[in-house]
């Protein structure tokens, strides 16, 4: 609590007939509470906060030593915090952190707060004991509705751009959902779609982005085509999108491993190159140009059985699918994922570079069958897995209020049929 002095001039002169009265000046102190802040499961009014990031050849004793901590005591916090989390190891240049220091001259630190990304933090307490541990700030989901129609020489980005939404949306829908139904490079004037989706948020204020889509109808050239998210397996978190009769929308392989790129060199076990003397040199993936740093997908579910770097290669990652099928992604900038991991279609599991020998960005997309080196286009892929006959029933009932909502939504210039307040998402 702070304490506000405030003074009260009452200078009034009242004037009467037989003698004039002044008030005297009088002091009066209200009491005024300061608002807590608090973040990190701690009041930040209890300390001096000092917020900064990691900058390259910080460490964490320098980062104490600087703020009025001795070496002997860092190396005790080290050590006893090291089973929590390893700070001689996992700081990372760029990452976010804050210091709690006491409020005196000294400001000495008292807490060592850390954030490897958006949602996790890490706290090093040692202003009595020594105490360490991670964890969570609060996420909120909001879920949401938009619809749109296409106009005439647009398409679907350009209508998300337009009405200022996010362009995931597109990318969901024309890459994930409909990869396989609906060609969105050949969208119609007069194509719609109505959406329902969830927006992800951190402290009720940092928005995260797209966080999934529920349902989606779509109607290309005059046809509805449904899709609802259900999870199959809930061991592995795997999710599909179904149709209103419960089939599948997915294949089991999408259809390229990066999002809107194009083919610069396919699959050719004839090919000639100049530079080679015009000798035959097979070239048994499919290249597909795309900037440095654009993510690469996997192109179905599977286990990474490798990810290293390897002469022509570069950096490439390689996944096992199932008996059949391997999927391999050379030249990369940098792998996201490691050997034994397990990924779903979709994942990023590196970014487009230029390692190994390659004459320009791209990825060198590769595919086995059965052990040998085939071209991916020319094969007749399989379906995805179509839902169990034990769910088929759990998933008709799941999705039954689900698509009586997404029907009662209207199209633009049309009043929204919802009792969901926050159904307000109409373009």
């Amino acid at each position: 609590m702070k304490k506000l002095a405030i003074l009260i001039c009452l200078s009034v002169v009242l004037t009467n007939c037989k003698k004039d009265k002044e008030l005297e000046l009088e002091e009066v102190t209200v009491e005024v509470a300061e608002p807590e802040v608090k973040e990190f499961g701690f009041n930040l009014n209890d300390f001096v906060v000092k917020k900064d990031t990691i900058r390259k050849g910080d460490s964490f004793g320098e980062i104490l030593e600087r703020n009025q901590i001795g070496y002997p005591k860092i190396f005790q916090i080290a050590e006893k915090a090291k089973d929590s989390f390893d700070i001689s190891r996992q700081l990372q240049v760029g990452k976010p952190y804050t210091l709690l220091c006491s409020k005196d001259s000294l400001e000495q630190a008292r807490c060592f707060i850390y954030q490897p990304n958006l949602e996790e933090y890490v706290v090093i307490n040692f202003e009595d004991s020594i105490h360490a541990y991670t964890s969570r700030k609060p996420i909120k989901y909001v879920e949401k509705v938009a619809t749109g129609v296409i106009e005439k020489g647009s398409g679907i980005s350009v209508l998300m751009e337009k009405k200022g939404l996010s362009q995931k949306l597109a990318f969901k829908m024309a890459d994930e959902i409909y990869a396989w139904t609906i060609d969105f490079r050949r969208l119609q004037e007069g194509d719609k779609f109505k959406v329902i989706y969830t927006d992800k948020y951190i402290d009720d204020s940092v928005y995260t982005g797209i966080h999934d889509i529920k349902a989606v109808y779509f109607e290309h050239k005059n046809e509805p085509f449904y899709a609802f998210e259900f999870e199959t397996d809930s061991v592995k978190g795997i999710r599909d999108y179904f149709n209103e009769e419960a089939k599948n929308l997915r294949r089991a392989f999408l259809k390229a491993p990066v999002q809107f790129s194009r083919i610069s060199s396919r699959y050719n076990l004839k090919r000639r190159i100049a530079y080679y003397g015009y000798k035959v040199r097979p070239h048994k993936g499919t290249d597909f140009a795309a900037p440095v740093g654009t993510p690469i997908l996997a192109t179905a579910n599977g286990t990474v059985t490798e990810s290293t770097r390897r002469g022509g290669n570069g950096k490439y990652v390689k996944i096992r699918h199932n008996a059949t099928y391997s999927t391999q992604y050379l030249h990369m900038s940098r792998r996201a994922v490691k050997r034994g991991d397990y990924v779903k279609q979709g994942d990023v599991i590196g970014y487009v570079g230029m390692t190994g020998n390659t004459g320009g960005p791209h990825v060198c997309y590769r595919f086995w069958k059965n052990g040998r080196q085939v071209d991916p286009f020319k094969q007749k892929l399989p379906e995805a897995e179509p839902i169990s006959d034990s769910l088929k029933a759990r998933y008709l009932e799941f999705i039954k209020p689900i698509k009586t909502r997404l029907d009662s939504i209207s199209f633009p210039d049309q009043p929204t049929i919802t009792d969901n307040p926050d159904d307000n998402i109409i373009l």
